[in-house]
């Protein structure tokens, strides 16, 4: 991660500050995740991270918690990897089903989901590589509900998905969870403003 990307104490505002300010930077923030969200199958969505995101996670994080300058330090510490470096996209997805009986089943079904998720512009493959802090599926195979995954793109990778228009689909191969979403132009357009 190169320092212009992660965030600093610095750039967190004070408790006080951040109050005032609360009610309208939520507002656009969630403005802009709508196009952040790309939803793959019946029980798939994808948040795209950005920086913007981030920041607005660790200044919720303390509002809520009050847990100060210690906190501070765990919430960056945590939520940083998540920032896109400038030659890759970061993505929270969620397994998200209401039914705590139907979840359950579908999760013991999806071990190793994490290492089933691509990104495809045009003839261009990029895997996903999972969030390396901890593994997401446990011993029995039941995967988590979150995940956290990073699209690692090349050059050329980077021009193809730039390019105005580019076809761009993102999908799990999973052999309990295959399904695939192709990226609406509006999202395609803002997480290219994620790239260097």
């Amino acid at each position: 991660m190169t320092s212009t990307h992660a965030l600093t104490p610095a750039d967190i505002m004070p408790y006080a500050e951040y109050a005032k300010v609360r009610v309208e930077t939520r507002r656009k923030i969630s403005e802009r995740k709508k196009n952040r969200r790309l939803e793959v199958g019946p029980n798939c969505a994808f948040y795209f991270e950005c920086r913007d995101t981030m920041w607005l996670q660790v200044q919720e994080m303390l509002h809520i918690e009050k847990g100060g300058a210690e906190q501070l330090k765990d919430e960056l510490e945590a939520y940083n990897p998540l920032i896109p470096t400038g030659s890759e996209l970061v993505a929270t997805f969620m397994i998200e089903i209401d039914d705590p009986v139907r979840r359950k089943h579908v999760l013991s079904r999806l071990g190793g989901v994490e290492e089933k998720v691509f990104l495809q512009i045009g003839e261009r493959v990029v895997r996903a590589i999972p969030e390396a802090d901890q593994d997401r599926t446990t011993a029995d195979g039941k995967a988590s509900s979150v995940q956290f995954v990073h699209f690692r793109f090349s050059p050329d990778d980077i021009k193809a998905f730039k390019a105005p228009g580019a076809r761009v689909v993102v999908g799990l191969d999973h052999e309990n969870y295959a399904h695939m979403a192709i990226m609406p132009e509006a999202t395609r357009a803002e997480l290219a403003g994620d790239f260097d």
